[in-house]
């Protein structure tokens, strides 16, 4: 069975051609519980999300900041493994008809089986995978699975990344180009500043992909800011944050990110 790299392509085409940016959400598989987390995927998309990220949880995150940690810590405990994933992406897709990536680091992967992990990703309706810890060196063997089953590879560049660099990069990812928007990890913040224009920038100089502007994005206003620039708009840890703050309420917090999903939709749809 392919995956849906198509599915994922096509709608970021969409929104490009409605004259916006896409709104991606991020969420972690097995949080607060599988089912939990099914079900959040759900309530995103039902709010207003293009496409979602299903985060592996990993007990040593490079890039994660404290909220996604806490988050990836809860789903851990109880015992969350791939298979959960796959399920999450599943249901998650079949329920919605949209795109679905998973977001893991390395280790998991290479110790699953790369073609393991890629069958199974495209049998589940997966679009692709985002790799933020897999230099793109050393990436052909996975890039070879992940074509031969329909899947996106998608790179991470940072603000520190030379120009040569990135049409490396961007030479070797698809789907789209995930660019983190500062150095550091992931997290709310203030405000999205200039090095996250500035990059993305850069990147369409090397790369007819779309660029996706993730790290600190947290509310429509500062959706607003980033889609003016970017092709999408990723953002996970105020979704996360909305989760834990519900307490254990899943009612509670489901509704609490489907209401942001909506905010940030309605955000990524305003003009300059």
């Amino acid at each position: 069975m392919s995956g849906n790299i198509k599915l994922l392509s096509d709608t970021l085409a969409a929104a490009k051609a409605e004259g916006r940016s896409a709104l991606i959400a991020y969420l972690p598989a097995g949080f607060p519980t599988v089912d939990g987390g099914i079900e959040a995927a759900k309530a995103v998309f039902d709010g207003g999300a293009d496409v979602v990220e299903i985060g592996l949880p990993h007990s040593d995150p490079v890039l994660d900041g404290p909220v996604i940690q806490t988050a990836d810590d809860i789903a851990l405990r109880g015992g969350v493994k791939i298979a959960d994933v796959m399920r999450t992406v599943r249901e998650a897709h079949e329920a919605t008809g949209k795109p679905v990536l998973v977001m893991t680091y390395w280790n998991p992967i290479d110790r699953y089986g790369i073609e393991r992990f890629t069958a199974e990703l495209a049998e589940a309706g997966g679009a692709g995978c985002i790799l933020p810890d897999l230099p793109v060196q050393e990436s052909a063997t996975w890039r070879e699975h992940a074509d031969k089953h329909g899947l996106a590879t998608v790179f991470v560049v940072a603000p520190s990344s030379k120009d040569a660099r990135l049409a490396d990069i961007t030479a070797a990812g698809s789907g789209f180009v995930y660019a983190a928007s500062l150095m550091g990890v992931t997290g709310t913040r203030e405000s999205v500043g200039e090095q996250a224009q500035d990059l993305v920038r850069r990147t369409k100089a090397t790369t007819e992909l779309p660029v996706c502007v993730g790290l600190g994005v947290s509310n429509a206003e500062q959706a607003a800011a980033v889609a003016q620039f970017a092709d999408g708009v990723i953002v996970g840890s105020a979704f996360v944050k909305r989760m834990l703050t519900a307490d254990g309420d899943v009612t509670a917090g489901l509704a609490g990110i489907r209401a942001l999903a909506g905010e940030l939709a309605e955000g990524v749809r305003k003009r300059a």
